[in-house]
C-alpha cells in the first residue's frame, strides 16, 4: 500500500468536491457576508487549530468581523491577515461588542473550551465550530450541552472525517456487505513523543470517532494504562500542560470497547513505538470477507485501501490491496483540491450553517463530541474501577483526579 500524501494543486477545492458536495445542503445562492464570524485563538498556545481560521477564506457566507487572541503579536497578525474590523485580547469582550453569529473556537489547548462555549451560548451566538477534542471532562461537556440546548446554539466539532467524501464511501462499503460481518476494529495513534495518554486525547479522538461511526455506540470499555511497563498508580498522575488536558498518566494504553454493532474495537497507544512516516496512525476494520485500512481520515483525500480477502493475509491468499477513492473501490479520484484539513473544515462549516438555517443538528454535533470524549474518559474510568466501565459513564469527573485523591 502506498500511503504517500496526494499531491494535488491548491485552491481548486471549492470548484471540485466542496462546492459540489455542499451546494445541495445549502440550497439557494449564498449571500456574501451573511453571517458575522468571530475567531478565538491563542497564538503560542494552540493557535487557531488545524486551519479553523483559514476555512473562512473559502466561505463567502461568513465574514470575519472580530478576532480574540491574548497574544498581542498573534492578534495583530490575524486581524491583518483576515481584514477583521477589530481585535480583542479578551474573547468575552469580543462576544459582548461584535454581535457574533458564528464563533470559531480554534485553540488545540482544551482547558478553556468549556468556558468559551458557555460564554458564547449565554450571548446567544447561532453556531460554534470548535477544535477537537471537546473539553477536559464529561462534567464540562454536560454543561456545554445544557447551555447550547437552552440557547438553541448549534455546535459542530472539527472531526473532518465526518464530511470528507471518501469516508462516505467507506460507510457505503460496510453497509453493502463487502466486508461481511464486521468483527473488529483496530486503531493506533502516531505513537511518537505523544504516545500513551496524550496520544489518546489528541489523536485517539479521531480514531474513536470513526470506530463509533462505523461500529455503533460503545457498550463498555476495559483498559490497561501503563507507565514504564507497569500499571499506573496515583503517583504517576501529573497535570499535563500540553494541550491543557489536566490530570494525565501513562506512556502506554491498551483499550477494548464492546460496540453495539456486535464488533469489538481496540485502541492502542505506546509512546515512541511509532514507525515514522508512513505511520501506523489509523483504523483497520476487519470483516468475515475482507479488510478496510484507513489512514489520515481527517485529510480531504485520506489513504484508504480495501482487501478482498477473508483470510486477512495477502501473503498467503495472493490478494492485493486496492485503493478506495471518493468514487469507490479501485476507481480514479475525480475530485481536486489540497490534501489537508481545509476541505473537511469547509464542508463542516457549510453543514453547520445549513443546520442553523434548517434547525437541525450538525453531522459532527455536540452530542457526538460528548460521546467521543466519553470513550476517552472510559479508558481511565476502567482503570479507576479495576473492571470494565459501562456506558454511559456514571462518573462525570476526571477519573485520574479521583484516583489521585483515593490513593493519597
Amino acid at each position: 500500500m502506498d500511503r504517500k500524501p496526494n499531491s494535488i494543486k491548491r485552491r481548486t477545492l471549492l470548484a471540485g468536491a466542496v462546492g459540489l458536495t455542499a451546494a445541495a445542503a445549502l440550497g439557494a445562492k449564498p449571500i456574501a457576508g451573511k453571517y458575522r464570524v468571530g475567531l478565538i485563538g491563542h497564538t503560542g498556545r494552540g493557535g487557531y487549530g488545524h486551519g479553523l481560521d483559514k476555512l473562512w477564506r473559502d466561505m463567502p457566507l461568513g465574514k470575519i468581523v472580530a478576532v480574540a487572541d491574548p497574544n498581542p503579536r498573534g492578534l495583530a497578525q490575524t486581524v491583518k491577515r483576515f481584514g477583521a474590523d477589530k481585535g480583542y485580547s479578551d474573547y468575552r469582550k469580543m462576544l459582548d461588542e461584535s454581535k457574533i453569529d458564528i464563533l470559531t473556537v480554534g485553540p488545540t489547548h482544551i482547558d478553556k473550551h468549556c468556558e468559551m462555549v458557555l460564554a458564547a451560548a449565554e450571548r446567544k451566538v447561532r453556531g460554534i465550530y470548535i477544535e477537537k477534542p471537546l473539553c477536559r471532562t464529561l462534567e464540562e461537556a454536560d454543561k456545554m450541552v445544557a447551555a447550547c440546548d437552552k440557547n438553541k446554539v448549534k455546535l459542530a466539532m472539527a472531526h473532518q472525517s465526518f464530511y470528507v467524501p471518501t469516508m462516505s464511501r467507506v460507510a457505503e462499503i460496510i453497509r453493502s456487505g463487502k466486508l461481511g460481518r464486521v468483527l473488529e476494529f483496530r486503531g493506533r495513534c502516531k505513537e511518537d513523543h505523544r504516545g500513551g495518554g496524550i496520544g489518546l486525547w489528541v489523536l485517539g479522538t479521531r480514531i474513536l470517532a470513526m470506530m463509533k461511526r462505523f461500529g455503533g455506540n460503545p457498550i463498555s470499555c476495559t483498559a490497561a494504562v501503563l507507565q514504564d511497563k507497569r500499571p499506573i498508580t496515583a503517583k504517576d498522575v501529573k497535570n499535563c500542560q500540553s494541550y491543557g488536558i489536566g490530570p494525565l498518566a501513562g506512556d502506554e494504553i491498551h483499550a477494548m470497547y464492546r460496540l453495539a454493532g456486535g464488533a469489538v474495537g481496540y485502541f492502542d497507544s505506546v509512546k515512541r513505538a511509532g514507525a515514522g512516516w508512513p505511520s501506523r496512525y489509523g483504523l483497520q476494520i476487519f470483516g468475515t470477507k475482507g479488510v478496510l485500512d484507513i489512514h489520515s481520515s481527517e485529510l480531504f483525500f485520506p489513504s484508504v485501501y480495501y482487501l478482498d480477502d477473508p483470510l486477512w493475509y495477502p501473503g498467503q491468499s495472493g490478494k492485493k490491496w486496492v485503493p478506495v477513492t471518493s468514487a469507490g473501490i479501485g476507481k480514479p479520484e475525480p475530485l481536486k483540491g489540497e490534501n489537508s484539513h481545509h476541505g473537511g473544515n469547509v464542508l463542516a462549516v457549510k453543514d453547520l450553517i445549513s443546520s442553523i438555517e434548517k434547525d437541525r443538528q450538525p453531522v459532527a454535533n455536540l452530542s457526538e463530541a460528548r460521546a467521543n470524549l466519553e470513550m476517552i474518559a472510559a479508558v481511565y474510568e476502567s482503570v479507576r474501577l479495576g473492571e470494565a466501565a459501562p456506558f454511559p459513564l456514571k462518573n462525570r469527573k476526571n477519573p485520574l483526579a479521583m484516583l489521585e485523591k483515593k490513593n493519597q
